[in-house]
């Protein structure tokens, strides 16, 4: 998931030669309208995962700062996949800065879980096979860095099948939300529409980087 970003005419060039339901969940996820704090572009995807691949490189950006990213990616092979137990998948990895004390919580990588499979139930999404992990690491700065404050960053990396409609496509749309409401709430942003109050967020931190 760390390949270098693609141009529009890479994407298209591989569209070209897909088939009808790949390209039919791709041209679902161009058509997705977010909030206005995330911002979002196709990049390469990567190449040795399945016959076909599309990816999306997403930050949250408040206040001039950057607070999260993330990137998603579409894999789908034709023939199906044993074990995706499907012809789709999607891949996704986020990030984001944490207070030192917030990432000390010994709960934190099970609540950080939860959100990820709370914002697809709350879209009313069915998906099999979830796997992932969530990672939390710390940076503290010795010598002629240790004016520095330490830094935490948490991360998530994770993959399911998403369901398909009898047409044989998911819907790739509502996939795209969850994930972007995954990135607001792990970037302690608010939701964007009134919902259930005991939903929680990460604070917003120090030390995110400016833009």
């Amino acid at each position: 998931m760390d390949d270098p970003k693609g141009t529009e005419e890479d994407v298209a060039q591989v569209d070209a030669a897909a088939p009808l339901p790949f390209r039919a969940a791709v041209d679902a996820l161009r058509a997705v309208r977010l909030r206005p704090q995330i911002e979002i572009e196709p990049v390469r995807p990567p190449q040795r995962l399945a016959p076909f691949a599309y990816a999306l490189e997403a930050t949250v950006v408040d206040g001039g700062q950057e607070l999260a990213d993330g990137r998603l990616v579409l894999l789908h092979d034709p023939g199906g996949h044993d074990a995706w137990r499907g012809c789709f998948r999607l891949v996704t990895l986020v990030r984001a800065e944490l207070e030192p004390e917030m990432a000390a919580d010994p709960l934190l990588p099970e609540v950080c879980w939860s959100w990820l499979t709370g914002a697809l139930q709350a879209r009313g999404l069915a998906c099999g096979e979830p796997s992932g992990t969530v990672t939390r690491a710390s940076s503290h700065y010795f010598g002629g860095l240790a004016q520095r404050p330490a830094t935490s960053q948490i991360e998530i990396r994770a993959s399911w099948t998403p369901r398909e409609s009898l047409g044989g496509v998911p819907d790739t749309a509502a996939h795209l939300a969850s994930w972007c409401d995954l990135l607001a709430q792990v970037a302690g942003l608010p939701p964007a529409s009134p919902g259930d109050a005991s939903v929680v967020t990460l604070p917003q931190r120090r030390g995110p980087q400016s833009r």
